[in-house]
């Protein structure tokens, strides 16, 4: 079973093109890297380091990818499970806590997706990544990148 508690990690680069992942589980619909914690005592940010890695290929903590640019937000979301994944958590269990990540990684960095996970991916400017995402947490999350720029 699942836990509900998970990370939303916002890979971009410095110009806030954002990396959309293409779920394999729901062909059409685009999202950051997400991801639930593995056992309930397993901190947030190795959550969010592991979810990372397991997804894109990308190493945290790598030479070309510094630990220091992956950055908790200290965001929290907490949102409805929908009915079609409510059979991945323990009977009873009907809301899901987000905490919000982003990481910063030149576009040029490499991407290797799980196959079972994402059937492509792709750089969006912001805003335009933010109109594609189909969870409202997340477009509101890339749509604060702006302020991160400020």
């Amino acid at each position: 079973m699942k836990i509900p508690e998970s990370v939303l990690v916002l890979v971009h680069s410095p110009q806030r093109e954002v990396l959309l992942l293409e779920r394999a589980d729901a062909p059409g619909s685009w999202q950051s890297v997400t991801g639930s914690r593995a056992m309930p005592d397993e901190a947030l940010r190795a959550t969010a380091v592991r979810e990372v890695a397991e997804e894109t290929g990308i190493a945290i903590g790598s030479p070309g990818v510094p630990a220091e640019r992956l950055v908790d937000w200290g965001q929290r979301n907490v949102y409805p499970i929908l009915p079609a994944w409510a059979h991945r958590y323990a009977a009873g269990v009907t809301h899901n806590t987000e905490h919000v990540f982003s990481l910063q990684v030149d576009r040029q960095t490499p991407i290797r997706l799980s196959p079972r996970e994402h059937l492509r991916y792709r750089w969006l400017p912001w805003r335009e990544a933010a109109d594609c995402c189909f969870s409202h947490t997340n477009a509101a999350a890339i749509l604060q990148l702006e302020s991160l720029a400020r």
